[in-house]
């Protein structure tokens, strides 16, 4: 079903599918074009609306236009960046980017060190420039994206769910959630800098070519506080030998001495992860207890700060 449906698809783009890239919330396939090759995403229905993946499409492709290496937006043979397939499922094509994951989730970097380090700075520049040049962009009207603000990472209704609510957590668990829940919601502050950011900063996202890094799959970008991009990086680096000097190369490529504010970020990364597995994996998935402990541990080690 998901093959004939990206056939179709690749159709409005005058496209040949060659490989599956992603089977997850949005399938990803290569497809060939006549200028070259490009990634053809089916989006995963009811998550995000057409009016929000649109202006996804219009930012990266603003981006792009500026010189940031995120993927631009290539539009149909009718001219259109989002198209809507038979089933009602919407489908767009971006440009394709040359390199190789930055690594993946829960496995050790199995590069040298000052690599790694050098990587992360080069990654912290790259989220600044994203910012600036997004902060010197008109956004056009109808522009729709999800709110990453205080709200949706620790209201009542976080975007991605009640994390503290999360079945498998234990009572112990479930009190430290709380606890930080609660500490999160005195210190996000709307003094904060805040605007248009990625989300979804994980290795698997970031690509690497020699010394350079760009940045794919803005699936999840939103309106929010601008170092929770630096947090969600760090969420995955947290079980790293050199974690503290992962943590300081990628403020200082940013830009930013703010500690503090990095690992408090860090820790609602690792809260908001929690919440995304309840309605995504099945109930028996190993994740969901690795992301309550990892949620746990961050939130020991923040709040024991004083």
């Amino acid at each position: 079903m998901t093959a004939a449906l990206a056939a179709e698809a690749a159709t409005h783009w005058n496209g040949t599918l060659t490989r599956l890239l992603r089977d997850r919330e949005n399938v990803v396939y290569e497809m060939a074009l006549p200028q070259g090759r490009a990634a053809l995403r089916l989006h995963r229905q009811g998550y995000q609306s057409g009016a929000a993946i649109g202006s996804e499409l219009w930012w990266c492709d603003a981006l792009a236009r500026a010189g940031v290496p995120v993927p631009a937006a290539l539009p149909s043979r009718d001219g259109e960046l989002l198209v809507t397939l038979s089933t009602g499922r919407h489908a767009s094509a971006i440009a394709w980017l040359e390199g190789e994951a930055l690594g993946e989730a829960g496995v050790p970097f199995a590069r040298p060190l000052r690599q790694t380090l050098d990587l992360h700075q080069a990654l912290g520049a790259l989220l600044r420039q994203l910012h600036r040049v997004t902060d010197g962009l008109t956004l056009p009207e109808g522009f729709s994206r999800p709110r990453w603000d205080r709200d949706g990472l620790v209201g009542e209704t976080p975007f991605w769910g009640r994390f503290w609510d999360h079945p498998a957590a234990s009572p112990d668990q479930r009190a430290v959630l709380i606890r930080a829940r609660d500490a999160l919601r005195m210190r996000l502050a709307d003094t904060l800098d805040t605007g248009l950011i990625h989300a979804d900063v994980l290795r698997e996202n970031v690509l690497v070519n020699g010394r350079s890094v760009s940045l794919i799959d803005f699936d999840d970008s939103g309106f929010g506080f601008r170092l929770y991009d630096l947090g969600t990086v760090l969420s995955q680096n947290l079980y790293e030998p050199a974690y503290p000097d992962i943590r300081d190369a990628l403020m200082a490529g940013y830009g930013t001495a703010d500690r503090e504010m990095v690992e408090a970020f860090t820790l609602a990364r690792t809260l908001a992860s929690v919440g995304w597995t309840m309605p995504r994996l099945a109930a028996d998935d190993p994740i969901h207890r690795s992301h309550l402990a990892r949620a746990v541990m961050c939130a020991e080690r923040v709040l024991a700060r004083p």
